[in-house]
């Protein structure tokens, strides 16, 4: 992914932001932070014991190989979030951040990743970056979809683009939200039988969908 320059400056201070992260980091921080405290703690105390059988050095290091890694990850991972301003996704990865103009994309593709826990995503490709956009977990039973604001807005801003795969995509997510508002079970849902289709099929466990196979999901 690229990195972003002077993006900031790129996102109107009029529009409001829509957090498109499927799984808020808000939900997942406590725990992350308890670990990280953990590893911390567990880094210096083994330090201490290596200390009294190597040298300081020695025992620096081991210390550093346990905490710092860990804990680099897990602040990598609290620094992870996906906002929608207007038409503009933002996707912001560690120290890296990448900006996409849904209007002006130039591929549009919906990622389908199976296994026990089944990840449904999003990647949207302009003529400068491209963001990925998780739009559903499933596993055997149930699920996390994202937002239905989130569903709405994204669909509304794919639909502002002439690039057909863009608008198919929008429906999609249009179908989804239908489904969702009228209690729809899982095998009605365009996400989940995105799922189904790759399983279905027996395709590798990570796969993009044809313009073919997402324009089939609304039937």
């Amino acid at each position: 992914m690229k990195s972003s320059t002077g993006s900031g400056l790129s996102l109107s201070r009029d529009v409001e932001p829509v957090s498109l992260d499927l799984v808020p980091i808000a939900l997942i921080a406590p725990r992350l932070k308890r670990i990280a405290v953990a590893v911390i703690v567990l880094g210096v105390v083994v330090g201490l014991v290596v200390s009294v059988f190597a040298s300081t050095t020695v025992a620096l290091l081991v210390g550093f190989v346990i905490a710092v890694p860990t804990s680099l990850a897990i602040l990598m991972t609290l620094r992870r979030h996906i906002t929608l301003y207007g038409k503009k996704i933002r996707a912001q990865a560690g120290f890296r951040t990448g900006e996409v103009d849904a209007a002006e994309v130039v591929t549009a593709e919906l990622m389908v990743r199976t296994g026990r826990i089944s990840e449904v995503s999003m990647k949207l490709t302009d003529a400068r970056s491209s963001v990925r956009i998780p739009l559903a977990l499933y596993t055997a039973g149930g699920g996390r979809e994202l937002e239905i604001l989130a569903l709405r807005k994204l669909a509304d801003a794919l639909a502002s683009s002439e690039l057909v795969p863009a608008a198919a995509l929008s429906s999609v997510l249009i179908e989804q939200l239908r489904a969702e508002a009228r209690g729809a079970g899982l095998a009605e849902r365009p996400l989940y039988r995105a799922v189904e289709l790759v399983s279905a099929t027996g395709r590798v466990p990570r796969t993009t969908l044809t313009d073919h196979e997402v324009a089939g999901l609304l039937d």
